[in-house]
């Protein structure tokens, strides 16, 4: 059974890879970008989207101001990359927006901006895979009843492939990533070319019907919605700053360059795909996308340039959690490094990846698609206020720096800084107020419930260290007197054995059968005086045929726990079968009594197996 599971974990994940393997581990800045940015970049598929969801209330004449609107986002957009790429020259070690805060402002604005980093990865690996889907039913519509069912599977699928190791998912994925840049930038040239020569077609109604329903006029109110709903672009922006140490060397020129080119990327991507859908007469649907009208209108609806769009945008969709799946578990063991998480998170796994986070943030991201149906615009208005809280963070926590340390050029960085900072904050109060009752209620009070997580665990930590320190230690109390208890359920070898054990450590040693069946409590003794040498039997009665229960008020009872030179120690007898599966057919008393003395001071518990052949 053994191997079997050996060989099933070796053809996951793969072989071991050896510490001293970590350099080649890094990524050059071809495969960074794929991994770094395809959050970012697959945003393209939906913010426009997003926005024309909001602008649709006000009626068809209200499509028109998209423009205006994503041409204010793509401003947005330069002016925090440009504050990311500052951030990831002046910590080269990574940690982004966890970093800068917490160095500059302190624990709490820290751990509030990893609060946030945190949750958004979870929502970037949810919604990205829900819009994946939705790029498939929006060409195969039989599949939309199945659309969790595929969510959920492509979740364990980016997973494992994430636990092969950061340079192995960074081969797989980034073909996705440049056939969908290259797709997006050739169906826009495409576009833009037949609108300069007058023979762009249209989406008919026919084709994209959609009842509208005016329910507002354009107001003020309306258009900071719309933009706040294509905000979603942003996301992703800050993973190349996180992640500086997954690059080759020099990490922080390669990671600055990637983040450029993303960054154009993103803009042109985002404003192309925005203008050619007004041109052509997208409408905003659930049924079908607007990248996918726009492709259908230039291409038709079954030409193979319409299919291979669609199919790139749904594999860079499915695979844009990617970003996510190399920052989540690297963010997550910066906080446990410092003590705000379990340690464990640190721990590297077979494939020099921190599996614990990767394993944490695929079950996760599963859990929402279950609970909002794969449904992306159910999802989406939790997304974007976490990350835009840690830009805000990051780009004061950078004026801060600056302000500090004063290095040439500062009152250059710091106006970048505290322009980016006022932008994004004044984003995420439009996202706050505009998502509020959309659901952005709980992102908000999940962001002080994490932030209170963090400090718990940072106060447990911080409490074992102190009472854990060798300073002012002294010698430790001398053991005056080891009684050794051993339980009996029946006299056997294991039993025997176990007994030889206990007389090894101790000359006080005890049996202690607890009677549940009085009738067999004569043959039980019979038994034990035979083989057991001498050594005394205790008979605790149990008349509600508890077995815990009894022996630990006998332990009570013997065992002064104010006296920390006394000591007892309960030896449990436990035979192991031969075959893993045998240990269901047998009673788990002795697990029992190991988690009930768990947490009773001065008390140890210590298995002694008999192991049984075949």
């Amino acid at each position: 059974m053994q191997s079997s599971r050996t060989s099933l974990r070796h053809l996951l994940i793969g072989d071991p890879l050896a510490t001293s393997q970590q350099m080649h581990e890094r990524l050059p800045k071809i495969k960074g970008l794929a991994v770094f940015s395809s959050d970012a970049l697959s945003s393209v598929a939906y913010a426009t989207e997003e926005i024309l969801f909001v602008l649709i209330l006000a009626g068809t004449g209200a499509l028109g101001l998209s423009i205006p609107v994503a041409i204010g986002i793509a401003i947005l957009v330069v002016t925090v990359g440009t504050s990311y790429y500052q951030t990831i020259h002046a910590y080269p070690g990574g940690g982004g927006a966890y970093s800068v805060a917490r160095d500059n402002l302190g624990d709490l604005p820290g751990l509030t901006a990893a609060g946030a980093l945190l949750t958004d990865y979870i929502l970037t690996v949810a919604v990205s895979t829900a819009a994946g889907v939705a790029a498939i039913t929006s060409w195969i519509p039989a599949l939309y009843p199945y659309r969790v069912m595929m969510g959920v599977a492509v979740v364990a699928f980016v997973t494992i492939i994430n636990l092969r190791g950061v340079r192995e998912s960074a081969t797989v994925f980034t073909i996705p990533t440049y056939l969908f840049v290259g797709g997006v930038l050739s169906l826009l040239g495409y576009g833009f070319i037949r609108w300069a020569t007058g023979t762009l077609p249209t989406v008919t109604p026919g084709e994209a019907h959609v009842t509208v329903q005016v329910t507002s006029s354009v107001t003020l109110f309306l258009l900071l919605r719309a933009f706040a709903a294509g905000c979603t672009a942003l996301t992703g922006i800050e993973a190349v700053a996180n992640g500086v140490q997954a690059f080759k060397p020099p990490e922080a020129d390669n990671a600055s360059r990637t983040l450029a080119v993303m960054v154009g990327l993103l803009a042109i991507m985002f404003l192309g795909i925005t203008v050619m859908a007004h041109q052509v007469g997208a409408y905003p649907v659930h049924s079908e996308t607007v990248l996918s009208q726009i492709g259908r209108a230039l291409f038709g609806g079954k030409g193979l340039a319409y299919v291979a769009i669609q199919l790139f945008t749904a594999l860079i969709l499915l695979l844009a959690s990617n970003t996510a799946f190399a920052d989540f578990p690297r963010l997550s063991s910066f906080l446990a490094r410092d003590g705000f998480l379990p340690r464990q998170m640190t721990n590297l796994g077979d494939r020099l990846v921190f599996s614990n986070g990767i394993i944490v943030l695929g079950a996760a991201a599963s859990l929402l698609i279950v609970i909002f149906g794969g449904r992306t615009h159910s999802l989406l208005p939790l997304y974007a206020i976490g990350v835009f809280v840690s830009f805000t963070l990051s780009q004061i926590g950078m004026v801060r720096r600056w302000l500090r340390l004063r290095p040439p050029g500062w009152q250059r960085n710091m106006a970048i800084n505290g322009f980016g900072a006022t932008t994004t904050f004044a984003v995420l109060l439009i996202l706050a107020v505009t998502r509020f009752s959309h659901g952005g209620w709980a992102v908000l009070l999940i962001l002080p419930l994490l932030v209170l997580g963090f400090l718990s665990v940072k106060r447990h930590f911080d409490h074992a260290a102190v009472q854990l320190s060798l300073d002012a230690f002294g010698a430790p109390p001398r053991i005056r007197r080891h009684r050794v208890l051993v339980p009996v359920a029946g006299v056997h070898r294991g039993v025997i054995h176990a007994l030889e054990y206990a007389r090894s450590i101790s000359d006080d040693v005890t049996g202690v059968y607890v009677e549940v069946n009085p009738a067999e409590t004569a043959g039980i003794q019979e038994k034990w005086y035979a083989w057991a040498g001498g050594t005394r039997l205790e008979v605790l009665a149990s008349p509600y045929r508890s077995i815990v229960g009894p022996l630990m008020s006998y332990v009570d009872r013997i065992d002064d726990i104010t006296r920390h030179d006394e000591k007892v120690t309960i030896v449990l007898p436990q035979f192991v079968p031969q075959k893993w599966w045998q240990n269901l057919l047998h009673n788990q008393t002795a697990m029992l009594i190991r988690l009930a003395f768990l947490f009773r001071r001065d008390t140890i518990v210590t298995d002694v197996p008999y192991h049984l052949k075949e």
